[in-house]
C-alpha cells in the first residue's frame, strides 16, 4: 500500500476490504530529568497542577485526535485507552506507557504513539519552569496485534 495515487497526489489508503478485527497497540516513552528536578516532581505536584493526572488525560485526548494530527491517518473508533506513568528513581525517569484497543480494519499503533508523545510533551510543559534540560526520549512501539503484522 502506498499513500500516493497515479497522479502522485496523497490519499488515505482504502482499508474497506480488510477484515474488521480486534486490534491493540502499546507504546512507551521516557522523560529524563536531572536528579534535583526529579526529586521535586516525584510527588507529581507542580505549579500547573497534578503532573500525573494531567499527562494521562492529555495522552488520552491525543490518542482520540490522532487522525487530526497525523496526515493520512485513518479516523477509527477507539474502544479503550490506558495511559500509565511510572517512576524510575534510579535513572531519574518518568516512563509513559499506553495501550489502545479497537475493533476496526486498521491498527491503532499511531494512536498509542501519539498518546505517549502528547503525555511526554505535557510533562515537559508542566516541568519546564524547573529545568529546561528535560529530555524526551525512546518513544517507540512496544507491540501491535490483530492485523496482518504483529509485533
Amino acid at each position: 500500500m502506498k499513500h500516493f495515487n497515479k497522479k502522485d497526489n496523497p490519499y488515505i489508503v482504502d482499508v474497506s476490504k480488510k477484515n474488521i478485527t480486534q486490534r491493540s497497540a502499546s507504546a512507551i516513552g521516557e522523560i529524563k530529568f536531572d536528579k534535583e528536578t526529579f526529586k521535586i516532581i516525584q510527588s507529581f505536584k507542580t505549579r500547573k497542577g497534578n503532573l500525573e493526572k494531567t499527562a494521562i488525560i492529555a495522552g488520552i485526548m491525543g490518542a482520540k485526535e490522532t487522525s487530526k494530527l497525523i496526515p493520512l491517518c485513518h479516523n477509527i473508533p477507539i474502544n479503550h485507552i490506558n495511559v500509565d506513568i511510572k517512576k524510575n528513581i534510579k535513572r531519574s525517569l518518568l516512563i509513559v506507557e499506553c495501550t489502545v484497543k479497537t475493533n476496526a480494519n486498521t491498527g491503532v499503533e499511531m494512536e498509542a504513539l501519539t498518546a505517549v508523545s502528547i503525555s511526554c510533551l505535557t510533562i515537559y510543559d508542566m516541568c519546564k519552569y524547573l529545568n529546561k534540560k528535560i529530555k524526551i526520549q525512546n518513544i517507540k512501539l512496544l507491540s501491535k496485534s490483530g492485523g496482518k503484522s504483529n509485533i
